[in-house]
């Protein structure tokens, strides 16, 4: 597939910049089967059927955004990825090229030092072409819980580049149901959930299950590659607790859920990597490059919950590889309603089954 398939204009104004309150009023364009419909968030217990099995993606963002000095007082910006264990994290590293190895970096705000101030960050190597560099948090840390409590007095959520306003309550970048903290970026879809909404589904007769993708920024890189299939995914963690995998182990079938009752719902494209990639390997955790794109073969995943997403994104290939190039006409119809796009925007919902024959011939 050409990655120009992927590309859509996207107006600046169609971006959102803050979230909507409360979280459940966020419109939903609904593709079932029934023609769209424009609904909200809050009627998602509607739409949904007895015996479904909706699934939402727990993972934590931290506060990854770290704003340091050198020791000869230049400011350096560092955007944490992913723990290693022992202190050691993959980071980005702004200006890189200032930056060599063995650069011993401070925390450049007085109260946050004070906090802790014997904290520093060394920086270490180049781990690939994509400007990752590993980085050492020193002082009196020994477990990644730690270094967490650290990062709550010196670090900042970090917003997605195109938010330009400021986020009154870092809360709001964060699930009702985020548990385990690693990610650098929040499941948006499940952003739009609320306690009252989970509860309503429940009663209903929906199963509410957890998995867990610590959301890393390869997920949002743009594809740069003049083929989609060239495009080269970032590993991300992921966890199905043993739970979850008791309610939907049954339902692994090529292609669907086969005879068992009710679909799995999930809520953003995190689960459906998630979920596919536990479908895929048969490990309940371990590290996924899961692409999902062109004509994938869904095993587990009939209904998606998910935000609008960014021009020549991988997560767009993965919405038009489950609702194929029909994708297209639902985007134009939520630009034309004046629907908020990306991380604080709206979201759809989508039914493969329903979107189907017109999806890849």
């Amino acid at each position: 597939m050409d990655a120009a398939d992927l590309d859509y204009h996207l107006p600046d104004a169609a971006i959102a910049q803050t979230p909507v309150e409360p979280r459940d009023s966020a419109r939903l364009l609904v593709a079932t089967g029934h023609g769209l419909e424009h609904r909200v968030v809050a009627d998602l217990d509607s739409l949904l059927d007895p015996d479904d099995v909706l699934v939402v993606n727990d993972t934590k963002v931290i506060p990854a955004r770290l704003h340091l000095r050198k020791p000869t007082g230049g400011a350096v910006e560092l955007l944490l990825l992913e723990h290693r264990g022992n202190g050691e994290w993959e980071a980005l590293v702004r200006p890189s090229r200032r930056v060599p190895p063995g650069t011993v970096l401070s925390v450049a705000d007085a109260a946050a030092t004070a906090l802790a101030p014997a904290m520093a960050v060394t920086v270490g190597e180049v781990l690939g072409d994509d400007g990752r560099r590993s980085v050492r948090i020193t002082g009196p840390i020994t477990t990644e819980v730690e270094d967490l409590a650290w990062l709550d007095g010196v670090g900042e959520v970090p917003l997605p580049p195109y938010v330009h306003e400021p986020l009154v309550d870092p809360g709001r970048y964060q699930t009702v149901f985020a548990e385990r903290p690693g990610s650098v970026a929040a499941p948006t879809a499940g952003l739009h959930l609320t306690d009252e909404l989970l509860e309503r589904c429940r009663q209903r007769g929906v199963t509410v299950v957890r998995v867990e993708l610590v959301v890393g920024l390869g997920t949002f890189r743009p594809i740069t590659a003049d083929r989609v299939e060239d495009h080269p995914m970032h590993a991300e963690h992921y966890r199905i607790p043993a739970a979850t995998a008791a309610v939907l182990a049954d339902r692994i079938a090529p292609g669907g859920a086969g005879e068992v009752a009710g679909r799995v719902v999930a809520v953003g494209t995190t689960v459906v990597r998630a979920l596919e990639s536990w479908a895929a390997t048969g490990d309940l955790e371990g590290h996924t490059r899961l692409f999902i794109h062109g004509r994938y073969p869904f095993a587990l995943v009939e209904r998606l919950m998910t935000n609008f997403h960014v021009p020549r994104s991988s997560l767009l290939a993965l919405v038009e590889a489950f609702a194929g190039p029909g994708w297209r006409h639902l985007y134009d119809e939520a630009l034309r309603e004046r629907y908020r796009f990306l991380s604080f925007g709206d979201a759809m919902l989508l039914d493969r089954d329903a979107l189907r024959e017109d999806a890849h011939p």
